[in-house]
């Protein structure tokens, strides 16, 4: 695209050709006799860029703004359409493609208002389908959040949806497939098994919880020894 600030000044702007940029699709390219636009055709409907048409260098600076904030919530909707994203994930995928800072944020607070990009939701299905079906504790799904860019507060309360019972129950399918799998003596499962868990995010009083349940399962706990303890 032809920089606008070439233009020049105080002179009629007549649009002396109008064509489909044959590479990026839903792109027209706009001429002004030796000078050229490269304008996405929702824009180019909206301001009816037709040829014949005149404008001031002033209009076309307005035009070429509403034409990078289209761009910018066009790609934002191919990324959604691919998958769920973060506020976030979307700012960084946008100025990876070289949008500017304000021109990113007004095409994604436009899709927040659409809804469709809502991290309260995001992380609440998020967590639920990690910790249920991947079966990821609360300190990993946190983490993965975070780095998500997902507020505090919104992390917080998505978590908080997800039940205690949920969560032991997640712990207790991997652990116990961890334990079958874990060869040695009653201790060393323990060992090994607990910190397979603890690295999965779950925490040290749900992982004793589970090791215990473990030992019961196997019929391998002595009355005379102490519950396990993982730290």
């Amino acid at each position: 695209m032809a920089d606008i600030s070439l233009f020049p000044d105080g002179v009629d702007l007549v649009i002396t050709a109008v064509e489909r940029h044959p590479k990026q699709r839903g792109q027209y390219q706009v001429s002004f006799g030796e000078y050229m636009l490269l304008i996405h055709e929702d824009t180019m409907i909206k301001y009816r860029m037709l040829k014949g048409s005149i404008f001031t260098k002033q209009e076309l600076e307005e035009i070429v703004l509403a034409n990078e904030k289209q761009r910018a919530y066009v790609q934002a909707l191919k990324y959604l359409e691919r998958k769920q994203r973060t506020k976030k994930e979307l700012a960084e995928r946008l100025r990876q493609k070289d949008f500017g800072q304000a021109v990113t944020e007004q095409a994604l607070d436009r899709l927040e208002r659409e809804g469709l990009i809502n991290d309260e939701l995001y992380a609440k299905q998020w967590a639920e389908q990690r910790i249920s079906s991947q079966k990821k504790g609360r300190a990993w799904v946190k983490q993965e959040l975070r780095q998500k860019g997902v507020d505090s507060l919104l992390i917080s309360e998505a978590l908080a949806e997800v039940s205690e019972e949920q969560e032991f129950e997640s712990c207790l399918a991997v652990g116990r497939k961890k334990w079958r799998q874990t060869r040695g003596e009653c201790m060393d499962k323990k060992r090994k098994t607990g910190a397979f868990l603890m690295r999965r995010g779950f925490s040290g009083e749900l992982v004793r919880k589970v090791i215990n349940e473990l030992v019961r399962e196997d019929g391998e706990a002595d009355e005379n020894e102490e519950p396990f303890a993982f730290d």
